[in-house]
């Protein structure tokens, strides 16, 4: 880690990140790279329990807004006879939201990297939600992002965000926790 440069993880605070592709090559430039993208995102956030609220992929980039992983629970093994509490099988597990990133650039760059020597840069810019007004004005930064770097119109039009669930609840590759989805669970149970 660089110097003075200080990761707060295991905050309970949610993150906005930005990783690029290496020397800011286009590497998301067709539709199956960045379906390759959204299927390794969305094996991370099950795999890590993280909350994904949004991202984007541009073709050199990509902005995400996620939770840190949760606490993962341990199954429990009844004790022999019916007498006492149940004991848990092993130690909680809690992975940190860089192992989590890490297993994603690892995933992509794997099936995408082809000849080159690198996929990704090496660093990412992770920035910590303190409060709802940040967490909204993330949210717009990505799902505008697009639109400000010419790549289409509105932000409705680019296909590699999670903007369309928001304005319509539509399902993706990627789960978005949202108010649509919060719906649907409790419709469900």
């Amino acid at each position: 880690m660089a110097w003075g440069l200080t990761r707060f993880h295991q905050s309970g605070q949610s993150h906005f990140v930005t990783f690029c592709c290496y020397h800011r090559h286009r590497l998301f430039t067709a539709d199956a790279s960045c379906r390759i993208f959204e299927s390794a995102l969305e094996r991370v956030r099950r795999s890590y329990r993280l909350y994904v609220y949004g991202y984007v992929v541009m073709p050199d980039h990509v902005h995400l807004l996620l939770s840190e992983p949760q606490l993962e629970s341990s199954p429990l093994k009844p004790k022999p006879g019916l007498n006492g509490p149940p004991v848990l099988l092993s130690e909680p597990r809690q992975d940190t939201l860089a192992d989590a990133l890490k297993s994603l650039k690892q995933g992509v760059s794997r099936r995408l990297i082809g000849d080159a020597e690198h996929f990704w840069q090496k660093r990412y810019y992770d920035f910590n939600i303190r409060d709802y007004p940040q967490f909204v004005e993330k949210l717009r930064y990505i799902h505008r992002n697009p639109v400000k770097q010419g790549l289409c119109e509105r932000p409705e039009d680019w296909r590699w965000s999670s903007f369309r669930h928001y304005a319509t609840g539509a399902e993706g590759r990627v789960e978005i926790e949202s108010e649509w989805t919060a719906r649907k669970r409790e419709r469900a149970a």
